[in-house]
């Protein structure tokens, strides 16, 4: 049986008038109207919407109409340890928190996925993935617990079913209680993708597969769950060439560097997309274009733990897919998709010049380019007719953004200004900066009791945020 997804039914009618449309796909309209029909919008163009008995209508006065944001990768569960290895590297905060993360269950999962996922959709994000790896035995459904909290915040959703088969015994980084063995991973990822993938159109949720990173995984493990995907059609996820110690680890432990490696074991090709990018070569960046693999760029996370500085303008210029991704919010503390787009500018243009990359540039890598990675371009990424309707509405025109003539560049090289609305197929996740889908404060709170439990369970394991904060 096909899962079901679908959120509460929207209104039947909704206008949006008097909205300057930034569309990605197409010509923006510096006054206009959309039209929504249900979950999907029905119509847009300049001018006033025309006189429709019914329906509801939003003034969009002094506001910037834009997609919804697209989150290409996350890892929710680490809202509950933020603030931990401040000045580590990729390899040492690893180590540092993976014994932490050892200790986490459902209800930590479910807490922090909540806060997460609230915290993104109050700053325009309606479509996120998560890329969840650890799963410690005997505490509970945990990949379930993220599909729910995403339920009740009512963003769509994208959980990758990660997994680690290769512990500190076996050459790797984690902890051995906290990796699986292969035929427990690829039965409990083919479990998760029929008890939850919902491929309709208008699907709340999908399913990808995620075995971690090279230097956590078997190459078996790799080579399997690529077969296991394409065989359920999903798509598949890992992180790759974030640092300079991966590289590194790939030569020694394969005689190849990461994209060769990934070459090898089958896993480039459309269906793929993989997270940071940043240590490539120039025959790489042509191998991701030439095979269609996209990648999700996550500049905070990447310039927290020291990584780098991805090569996006060299890769756009190939003609490779590139979306953006907040990363573990352990890495990349309390930063909103929409707080990525102006990162992503920034150290682009910091590295390349002022020509690197434009606002409407990044903010396509925040919605179409999202979309892509996601497999979901055809539903999602664009304002257009018949497209689902996941929309934002920033102010874009308050007292003090006004300032700015252009409020593209208002919304992407400045602070991320308030939101008016946020519409997830129709219906109403954010008005007015407050969540509507559940009690705003109670999601803020979901987050620090898990923060709050997860230092509890920790320390009865002997690992207390004290030691771990500048370890």
């Amino acid at each position: 049986m096909t899962p079901t997804s679908e959120p509460p039914t929207p209104p039947t009618t909704l206008l949006i008038e008097n909205v300057h449309i930034a569309p990605v796909a197409g010509p923006e309209i510096p006054s206009g109207h959309i039209i929504v029909e249900g979950d999907r919008i029905a119509a847009l163009g300049p001018g006033p919407a025309p006189l429709t008995p019914g329906a509801r209508r939003v003034d969009g006065s002094g506001c910037l109409a834009t997609p919804g944001l697209v989150n290409t990768h996350h890892h929710l569960y680490q809202w509950a340890s933020q603030g931990l290895a401040q000045d580590a590297t990729l390899f040492e905060w690893l180590v540092a928190l993976y014994d932490v993360w050892a200790a986490m269950d459902a209800e930590v999962v479910r807490g922090a996925a909540t806060a997460g996922l609230g915290w993104l959709a109050l700053a325009g994000c309606t479509t996120s993935s998560d890329h969840h790896y650890v799963f410690p035995k005997g505490r509970g459904d945990l990949f379930a617990a993220g599909i729910e909290a995403a339920r009740e915040i009512g963003v769509r959703f994208h959980p990758a079913r990660g997994s680690m088969d290769r512990g500190r015994s076996h050459g790797g980084l984690p902890p051995d209680e906290v990796v699986e063995e292969l035929d427990d991973v690829l039965a409990a990822t083919a479990e998760a993708i029929d008890a939850h993938h919902d491929p309709s159109p208008s699907s709340m949720v999908r399913v990808a597969v995620a075995p971690c990173s090279p230097f956590s995984v078997s190459a078996r493990l790799m080579t399997e769950s690529a077969a296991l995907a394409r065989a359920r059609g999903v798509r598949l996820h890992t992180h790759l060439a974030e640092t300079l110690d991966e590289d590194e680890h790939c030569v020694e432990q394969f005689g190849m560097r990461p994209v060769d490696y990934m070459d090898k074991l089958g896993w480039l090709g459309p269906d793929v997309w993989l997270a940071h990018a940043v240590h490539l070569s120039d025959g790489d960046i042509v191998k991701l274009a030439r095979t269609g693999t996209g990648s999700a760029h996550c500049p905070s996370s990447n310039a927290r733990l020291g990584a780098g500085i991805a090569r996006v303008s060299e890769m756009l210029r190939q003609g490779a897919n590139v979306g953006l991704g907040v990363d573990g919010s352990a890495s990349s503390e309390l930063t909103s998709l929409a707080g990525e787009m102006r990162q992503a500018l920034l150290f682009q243009r910091a590295r390349y010049g002022p020509h690197a990359l434009s606002a409407r540039q990044a903010l396509e890598l925040a919605t179409l380019g999202g979309a892509r990675n996601l497999g979901r371009e055809a539903e999602l990424g664009s304002l257009e007719p018949g497209k689902l309707a996941d929309v934002v509405l920033w102010r874009t025109g308050g007292p003090f953004a006004a300032a700015v003539a252009d409020p593209v560049c208002a919304l992407v090289f400045g602070p991320p200004p308030p939101v008016a609305l946020v519409l997830v197929g129709g219906r109403t996740v954010v008005e007015d900066g407050e969540l509507r889908t559940t009690p705003h404060d109670a999601a803020g709170r979901a987050g620090a009791d898990a923060h709050r439990r997860l230092t509890r369970l920790a320390a009865e394991h002997g690992f207390t945020a004290a030691r771990e904060i500048h370890h």
